[in-house]
């Protein structure tokens, strides 16, 4: 398997009937599913720009149309949910969930709310005190 290759045929084959197919209309050439979809794993894989997709997987632009119709269609969402059964049925998920009530307190000065404080009365207050 190369690094650009993510998916087995078996991963695949499981998947490749919930994708897009050809309508048979005319017009521009149907992109090859697979190869669409691979470099969408890459791009989330590596967290690089669409834009800096490498050749090899063809146009950005098309990995990116097929992303964004698929998930606006739900398409991903379809696909997470098959593939989560069929590794549940072979006994490969683990449901246990790890819960972290860990609290993370942020100084007074970290929040963008502003605060009134007095002002100037504090001001006068102080000088007051210290004559």
């Amino acid at each position: 398997m190369s690094r650009f290759q993510s998916l087995s045929d078996a991963q695949w084959s499981l998947i490749e009937s919930m994708l897009p197919k050809r309508t048979g209309r005319a017009g521009r050439p149907f992109s090859d599913a697979l190869a669409v979809v691979e470099a969408i794993i890459y791009c989330y894989r590596t967290g690089i720009a669409w834009r800096d997709l490498p050749e090899v997987f063809g146009s950005w632009q098309t990995a990116w149309t097929w992303h964004h119709r698929m998930a606006s269609e739900g398409t991903w969402d379809k696909v997470m949910a098959k593939l989560t059964a069929d590794a549940d049925a072979r006994g490969l998920v683990d449901w246990s969930a790890s819960v972290d009530s860990t609290i993370a307190r942020a100084h007074q000065h970290a929040t963008n709310i502003s605060r009134h404080t007095g002002g100037t009365i504090e001001l006068h207050e102080y000088g007051h005190r210290a004559a």
